[in-house]
């Protein structure tokens, strides 16, 4: 759920996002009626744009859907397959297998073959998560 913040506009407009194996995010972003572009909410920030801009309005609970395959490496460390995913935004497919070519802008973690863990981006603007699920494939 992101902040109403009225007079606020771009990215500080209840800015945060969920980096997968804290290397690829997808967005959080209050940009309802916006262009839905790749640093809007539900974007990969900075890899693809949204196919819809599924955004609900501040003080609204916003859902996200991520299937996420990880990038493959072989036994020397070298990456031989990109990242994937497939994100649902508020119930609308938005994202479909799209590869996911390098680790999104200020990722916490590097790019490399261990696993990483969620990582809810902090902005200093307010938005608040409940019932994260992780589910095997």
């Amino acid at each position: 759920m992101l902040a109403y913040k009225p007079a606020a506009r771009g990215q500080q407009r209840g800015n945060s996002g969920s980096y997968i194996q804290g290397r690829h995010e997808v967005q959080v972003l209050d940009s309802i009626a916006q262009d839905g572009k790749n640093i809007e909410c539900g974007g990969i920030y900075t890899i693809a744009a949204p196919t819809v801009n599924m955004c609900f309005p501040p003080l609204t609970w916003q859902t996200y859907d991520i299937d996420f395959t990880a990038a493959k490496f072989d036994a020397s460390g070298n990456k031989t397959t990109n990242a994937r995913m497939t994100v649902k935004h508020n119930g609308v497919l938005v994202h479909e297998n799209v590869e996911v070519p390098h680790i999104t802008t200020s990722a916490p973690e590097k790019e490399q073959a261990t696993p990483g863990p969620l990582h809810l981006q902090n902005h200093g603007n307010p938005a608040r998560y409940r019932n994260i699920w992780f589910l095997p494939k």
